[in-house]
């Protein structure tokens, strides 16, 4: 890790930490005490309480790398998003996708219920992956006889969510690299489908485990296209931590829930079909630079982010200086190697969310050329 990105995570990893845990406390103590005798009640406090560790790292994203996020929507949809329960589907660009997905929910006043599908191993993360965990965040293993249970379980829980929620699906499965592409691109190939450029091949059971489950109380389905401009730095964890601007364009188109067919069969071409669009979408982007029709809507950067962090850094500093004082900690070489190795272990623990977060560490790759693609693509386009 280079020695800027270590100056920055000495203090900010300590606020993140020592306040996660002190969320993940409370967070626990709603779990226990609250939560059998009222989910509803448990779910709007832990909202409110999520939302004070989760906006840290939008502070991050807003205040600190100040990254801009340029959101192509119709109107009625940017009314709409926040206010009512959305199925998002996105295409896996980047490293921070669930953060940049965390930010516009947070424009739109329901980051606290934010849900995601999550890798298993995620929800053993420190701090972030617990307070996933008790914000019901559906972790799966990746081997289908085992997730079908599991996501037909976390879908059937959110029936009864008392307040406006979004679940985040990635169909492609995981993150975009050279690499995968390669393999998807050779999969089109040899099964004789569109052979894409800039997206992954979608998995569809689970899209179509969500429609059939999710159909009667989840109205709509948001199509989100996530693209970061050829002359801007894609953002990770890493960047945002040294400070480097970038931009991410977004775009979302709404799709009713009902108006998706019936048959799994049926779902599964429709996603599919999707992503074609989406791959098309994306290739007009970035050969034209025209990012869609759809007006690019005002969503600021609010200062709720930029308070939290403020109110958490004073009093995390004022709790920090009284222990020292009554402990005089650096009083004694005992003291002050406990102290080093207490750094030590932010600096690791931050390091351990970085390599998380990021899909291909050192990756070296090339864009591929591949075919020509026919007119479906074009024709889609339009639509």
């Amino acid at each position: 890790m280079e020695l800027p990105a270590i100056v920055v995570i000495i203090p900010v990893g300590l606020i993140f930490l020592i306040s996660g845990l002190i969320i993940n406390l409370i967070q626990a103590i709603f779990y226990v005490l609250v939560r059998p005798l009222s989910k509803n009640i448990y779910r709007r406090l832990n909202k409110v309480v999520s939302e004070l560790l989760w906006l840290e790292t939008v502070w991050l994203f807003d205040w600190w790398a100040g990254i801009k996020v340029e959101l192509h929507t119709d109107s009625e949809t940017f009314h709409l998003m926040g206010k009512e329960h959305a199925l998002l589907i996105s295409n896996h660009r980047s490293d921070i996708d669930w953060l940049i997905g965390w930010v516009l929910a947070q424009r739109v006043g329901c980051l606290g219920s934010t849900r995601a599908i999550m890798k298993n191993v995620l929800k053993y993360l420190p701090v972030i992956g617990w307070s996933m965990w008790f914000s019901e965040y559906i972790f799966v293993k990746r081997r289908w006889a085992e997730d079908q249970s599991t996501l037909t379980s976390g879908y059937e829980k959110l029936k009864d969510f008392p307040i406006p929620f979004w679940l985040a699906l990635f169909v492609e499965g995981t993150r975009f690299t050279q690499t995968k592409l390669l393999d998807a691109q050779k999969f089109a190939i040899s099964k004789g489908l569109d052979i894409p450029r800039h997206v992954l091949l979608p998995r569809t059971k689970g899209l179509i485990l969500a429609v059939k489950h999710m159909r009667p109380f989840v109205p709509a389905i948001y199509d989100v296209t996530i693209a970061i401009p050829k002359d801007c730095p894609p953002p990770s964890m890493l960047t945002i931590l040294t400070g480097k601007s970038s931009m991410v364009k977004v775009h979302i188109k709404r799709h009713l829930m009902h108006e998706l067919p019936e048959t799994s069969d049926d779902i599964a071409h429709w996603c599919k079909e999707m992503f074609v669009a989406k791959d098309a979408f994306l290739d007009n982007y970035f050969s034209s630079g025209n990012f869609g029709t759809k007006e690019i809507q005002d969503i600021g950067r609010p200062k709720q982010s930029l308070i939290v962090m403020i109110l958490w850094s004073c009093l995390l500093s004022m709790g920090a200086f009284g222990f020292l004082l009554w402990t005089r900690l650096f009083s004694t070489w005992q003291g002050i190697i406990v102290s080093a190795v207490f750094l030590l272990l932010v600096i690791v623990t931050m390091q351990i969310l970085i390599l998380f977060s990021q899909s291909e560490p050192n990756i070296e790759s090339v864009p591929i050329k591949v075919l020509p693609q026919d007119s479906t693509k074009e024709i889609l386009l339009k639509q």
